[in-house]
């Protein structure tokens, strides 16, 4: 048998190998001293490896977790725009509706210009109407992620509905990977920001908009 005219190395390493593949790193980029976890392998943009509660301790747990953070994550950008944004304009809009509909409406907001919430109260004086509609709303989007998780092929990105109406979206894969991560970075502190509304108001019996006047009504003299 004559031998072999290349090297073993030479057999096994391509230039693609060597060149675009870039190896995982054994540690977690958020936690250095600790592992990465098995399954979190930068697949997903905003993955730096965080799971010290293994709770994506299989394949489809990590696909179902991050369909579930990228759901909360968009009602999360909406709640924490929508908190303040009412209380700086409901008494007003309700004001205005009493004066030019002749109607009888009431304020949302409480002697202390909270929003209803959880720990604020006043959940019950919204219209059951609303929260048939928002249940309804929400329950078919969270219906259509199941189907997407479960039933489509492996190229599915978890929350990628297909909807993008102003084309927003970006067609080259750099900008689609940047506006994933811009996406998932807001949507992370939005949900601390509107845990941050819910604890302070529920502490300080103070609206945040009356609290810190400063963000929300800067040309309020």
């Amino acid at each position: 048998m004559s031998p072999s005219p290349l090297p073993p190395l030479a057999m096994v390493t391509t230039p693609s190998d060597s060149t675009t593949t870039k190896p995982l790193s054994r540690y977690s980029q958020a936690i250095p001293f600790l592992g990465r976890p098995q399954h979190l392998t930068n697949e997903f943009a905003g993955d730096v490896g965080f799971d010290p509660l293994n709770f994506a301790s299989s394949r489809e747990k990590l696909l179902n977790n991050r369909e579930a953070e990228v759901k909360h994550a968009r009602l999360a950008m909406l709640a924490a725009a929508g908190w303040p944004l009412s209380e700086v304009f409901d008494r007003p809009l309700t004001q205005l509706l009493d004066k030019d509909l002749g109607l009888d409406l009431s304020p949302a907001l409480d002697a202390a210009d909270r929003v209803p919430s959880l720990l604020n109260g006043g959940m019950d004086g919204i219209s059951p109407w609303w929260w048939g509609f928002c249940i309804g709303l929400t329950a078919a989007i969270d219906l259509r992620g199941v189907q997407n998780a479960r039933y489509n092929d492996e190229d599915y990105v978890p929350g990628d509905y297909g909807f993008d109406p102003l084309g927003l979206y970006p067609k080259d894969e750099e900008g689609q990977e940047r506006m994933q991560l811009a996406e998932i970075k807001h949507g992370r502190l939005s949900m601390i920001a509107v845990t941050g509304f819910a604890v302070q108001e529920y502490v300080s019996k103070v609206g945040v908009v009356d609290e810190t006047p400063m963000f929300f009504q800067p040309f309020h003299f």
